[in-house]
């Protein structure tokens, strides 16, 4: 018997610490209910400050500004990290010395998806930040991530290195702004319901055990 299909469309930025923890608790929502349904999850593009220099900024002193002072980037970063354990994840904040620019991240995610290696350099991404502090800002440095999973490093590099992909990607960024998406994580399901943040895994489950009810109620 063929599984009903649930579409997860995430919106989400390689370098927003919620988006990492709301992609496992989902991941552990997809595992939990594997038997019952079959999973399409996609990835699109969001830039929390796209106005960020190409060579990035010093992490602790524009996370610093942001949230009100070193005091209070201590707090929220510590507090992060706590929760970021609870998933599984090991994220460290003292690692991170550059804030990047995230627009070649995501042209990176587009190129991979057409290799279909999407879910593979998506993750990467974000545990090189997150939990290596790897200057996401460097093309070397995206090379490298993209050649350790599976794409061939002079091709990725000749991409970065041009202009393909950035209109599609802000393009797509765009069209996520007039659906009303000002933050993320953001998820689409099926392509018509929305759900927003970093929301426990069992939310995702009951989540989509009504939308997969609902469809079900509809069809009969």
């Amino acid at each position: 018997m063929t599984k009903p299909v649930i579409k997860i469309d995430v919106v989400s930025d390689v370098v927003c610490p919620w988006c990492y923890i709301g992609k496992r608790r989902l991941e552990k929502a997809i595992d939990q209910l594997k038997n019952d349904f079959d999973f399409e999850v996609e990835y699109h593009p969001f830039e929390l400050n796209p106005t960020m220099p190409a060579e990035g900024r010093d992490q602790k002193e524009y996370l610093s500004a942001k949230f009100g002072g070193e005091e209070r980037y201590h707090q929220i970063t510590d507090r992060t990290a706590k929760v970021a354990a609870l998933e599984g994840l090991k994220f460290d904040f003292s690692k991170q010395k550059i804030s990047p620019n995230t627009l070649n991240s995501h042209r990176l995610i587009a190129f991979a998806k057409r290799k279909g290696k999407q879910a593979e350099i998506k993750e990467a991404l974000m545990s090189a930040y997150f939990e290596k502090g790897t200057d996401l800002s460097k093309v070397e440095n995206l090379v490298s991530i993209a050649a350790e999973h599976g794409l061939d490093a002079r091709e990725t590099e000749l991409f970065l290195n041009s202009d393909e992909l950035i209109a599609e990607v802000k393009l797509e960024e765009q069209l996520n702004y007039q659906r009303g998406i000002s933050g993320v994580p953001f998820y689409i399901i099926n392509n018509k319901y929305g759900v927003s943040g970093a929301q426990p895994t069992e939310v995702f489950v009951n989540t989509f055990k009504e939308i997969a009810e609902s469809k079900l109620q509809m069809t009969n």
